[in-house]
């Protein structure tokens, strides 16, 4: 087992690696998103409801501490942007902490970590009402959806490995 030093510099190396990846998946959405005629940044949208997930999220939060903290539909555009980075950063801290202490294969390891971060976004979100359980949903939307964790998932994998 991996002594705690060890495991901080994996994790710090993940934060770097989580960078990598969270731009790899970022482009990897544009390029479809661009491929299926979307449009390419977040629109303000006219309800709640309609933003994503990241900016639902936000919402909510502030919403929880209260406190004078509003957040207006106007800044969903950044909080998509801030929350969407911020969480694959963090998720890359969490593997360059787990690589450390047990070792990974950029593939298989980033396959397996990309799997494991599309599943905890459902687990994180159905329960919270923002996604429906991934059975609800098309099968390709699904399918979809999972190409860019697992985009991701080798992404940061891949980017550790080369920063050893």
């Amino acid at each position: 087992m991996a002594d705690a030093r060890t495991i901080a510099a994996g994790m710090g190396r993940g934060v770097l690696a989580g960078v990598a990846g969270t731009a790899v998946m970022t482009a990897y959405q544009l390029a479809v998103a661009k491929a299926r005629g979307k449009p390419l940044s977040t629109p303000v949208p006219r309800t709640w409801a309609e933003a994503p997930a990241p900016a639902q999220v936000a919402k909510r939060a502030a919403d929880a501490l209260g406190k004078g903290r509003k957040i207006t539909k106007k800044q969903v555009p950044l909080l998509t942007n801030v929350l969407h980075w911020g969480y694959g950063i963090g998720w890359g801290a969490v593997y360059g902490g787990v690589a450390a202490a047990v070792g990974a294969s950029a593939l298989e390891g980033g396959l397996a970590f990309g799997t494991g971060v599309w599943a905890a976004s459902y687990g994180e979100l159905v329960p919270l009402g923002i996604y429906k359980p991934p059975w609800a949903y098309p099968a390709e939307e699904v399918a979809l959806d999972l190409s860019y964790h697992l985009v991701y998932g080798v992404s940061v994998a891949g980017a550790y490995a080369a920063l050893r």
